[in-house]
């Protein structure tokens, strides 16, 4: 992240276009997001370690994750949390698990779990990387990342270094487990954004002064690493045979696609002023890089932004996957939509996505369909980095509302947050996000961290439309079936999703699919492409339900819905 100011035409003639925004234009929509963090009995404060010294870290904090650990159906919810530095005195802080209760509640079971442990966390990502059936946790840190594995008991334990996952001198940002070489064992990759420890810490101004926070210029970049696999319980450093160690990067996020549907997962990497990277799968092992070939490394201008954020879905029904990435204030948000042939153009610049998101700064982003018509919305969770930024740029906040632009049925976007209740519409100083359906109502929820500040849970009150949830289940690929494809089709309407890790900033949302189907009452086929090669297809589903698909057998669980629908 760093302040980086665009030329004054550019920035004048966009603002000119998001205050011209007719406010009558937005469409009305069915219910509104509630905060029921309290209700809900969700106590947390995040801990980033502020105590004056301007650390680059305090800034950037922290992920979440949504995990149903005890395989009972209901998504749990992890919050990652930060340490007191060496140089402050004061209570103690870990990361927390809240078991659902299943009847709007949950309860902290982080010591029962195992996991009080002190950790300066960035992030969280899910996985069963043994395919015993019990999703494990992953969390990216300053310092040592800690591998938990899940002991199907209600218990975690710190496996990191039995597995051999190293890395301890790094500074690890986002996470996402995939199948890279498609042998059925969850592969994973990690990356990670400075070389900068508090030995090592800078003095950084913007007054002559005062210190303040450093911007990733001041600092070299470390390459990302990418954890293979063996099968036995342990992981090999496949980064350098996987072609990985590249031009070192600052990242932030990374999101898991099949950018030109050759089955094969590729990456997007998205860098914190330096140019983002696409790492296209070759299926023999090892990825090549053509982010500037694919139009994704740099803004519609040439410029490397400061990424944050991003992830990967068809957002227009094309067949391929886009990308949404959250920039930095007064860069707007990319959205590079996939032509098809290998190249991605950035549409944000020409709609709502980027008029909307120029003062904003975005961390969290992520597609999902918030109102179940069918169509994948985005999500952005904003928030600035430095509240004396406000003196310098008096439109740009410290504390800023989040994004939620309504997909128009594939001909564009329009920002809705003011529609959707004043609980959501609050400034916070926003970053990691998530969405799970914690009711069991058929539609998508949505979980927010704050920097130094409290955790959100808002329940989605959306009423009218149908979904149906897709639970997979691999025998021949990975048990959490990620990288799978599913396909629907209503009537003479196709879309499709992908189980992926990664995604958002530092957080992971539920890997349970959900498809809205708008005022249908059904779904007349299924298709999925599994990573194994293996394609099923089902018949007729009705919607309101979750069904549960294994490799090879079909539907072996149906689960209806408890509310609404």
């Amino acid at each position: 992240m760093r302040v980086r100011t665009r030329s004054a035409i550019a920035v004048l003639t966009l603002v000119a276009a998001l205050t011209a925004e007719s406010h009558s234009q937005s469409p009305t929509t069915a219910g509104n997001f509630t905060d029921v963090t309290r209700v809900a009995g969700i106590r947390f404060t995040h801990n980033n370690g502020a105590f004056g010294a301007r650390y680059l870290p305090e800034t950037m904090g922290s992920g979440c994750a949504f995990i149903d650990y005890n395989n009972d159906g209901w998504p749990d919810i992890f919050l990652v949390n930060g340490l007191n530095w060496p140089e402050r005195s004061g209570p103690s802080s870990t990361p927390r698990l809240y078991r659902n209760n299943r009847d709007g509640t949950f309860a902290d079971v982080t010591a029962s779990a195992g996991l009080n442990v002190a950790i300066y966390g960035m992030g969280a990502t899910v996985g069963d990387y043994d395919n015993d059936g019990n999703m494990d946790l992953f969390v990216t840190a300053v310092g040592p990342n800690h591998l938990f594995r899940n002991e199907g008991d209600g218990t975690f334990t710190d496996v990191t270094a039995r597995v051999k996952i190293d890395g301890a001198g790094e500074f690890s940002t986002g996470a996402a487990w995939l199948d890279y070489d498609r042998d059925g064992l969850l592969d994973l990759l990690v990356v990670n954004y400075v070389a900068w420890s508090v030995e090592t810490d800078l003095f950084c101004t913007i007054d002559g002064n005062s210190k303040s926070y450093c911007t990733p210029e001041s600092y070299d970049g470390v390459p990302p690493r990418l954890w293979r696999n063996l099968g036995d319980g342990t992981f090999e450093d496949a980064t350098r045979k996987a072609g990985l160690l590249g031009p070192t990067s600052k990242a932030m996020g990374v999101a898991v696609l099949d950018h030109n549907r050759d089955s094969w997962p590729d990456l997007v990497v998205v860098n914190d002023t330096e140019p983002n990277r696409l790492w296209v799968n070759d299926g023999e092992g090892s990825f090549t890089e053509r982010g500037m070939l694919a139009g994704l490394a740099f803004s519609e201008d040439g410029l490397a932004r400061a990424g944050m954020g991003i992830d990967a879905a068809d957002y227009d029904r094309s067949g391929y996957p886009s990308v949404v990435i959250g920039n930095f204030s007064n860069e707007m948000l990319g959205l590079y939509h996939n032509e098809g042939n290998g190249l991605f153009v950035d549409e944000a610049p020409r709609s709502d996505v980027g008029r909307k998101s120029l003062l904003t700064l975005a961390f969290a982003c992520f597609f999902f369909d918030y109102d179940l018509d069918g169509w994948l919305d985005i999500f952005v969770s904003n928030g600035h980095i430095e509240q004396a930024f406000e003196r310098i740029q008096t439109r740009i906040k410290y504390a800023q509302p989040p994004h939620v632009f309504r997909n128009l049925a594939g001909k564009g976007f329009r920002e809705v947050t003011a529609t959707l209740g004043d609980d959501l519409a609050t400034a916070r100083v926003g970053r990691g996000a998530a969405y799970a359906d914690i009711d069991n109502d058929g539609d998508l929820d949505l979980l927010m961290m704050t920097n130094g500040g409290p955790a959100a849970l808002f329940e989605n009150g959306q009423e009218g439309n149908n979904s149906i949830r897709v639970r997979l289940e691999g025998t021949q690929s990975n048990r959490a079936g990620i990288g799978a494809i599913v396909e629907i089709r209503t009537g003479t309407e196709t879309q499709w999703q992908m189980v992926r890790s990664g995604s958002s900033y530092l957080s992971a949302s539920e890997l349970v699919l959900t498809f809205g189907i708008a005022g249908r009452t059904r779904v007349d086929r299924i298709q999925i492409q599994w990573p194994s090669g293996r394609t099923e297809t089902l018949g007729t589903v009705l919607s309101g339900r979750t069904i549960t698909v294994r490799e090879g057998s079909g539907i072996v669980a149906t689960e209806a819905y408890l509310t609404k629908q």
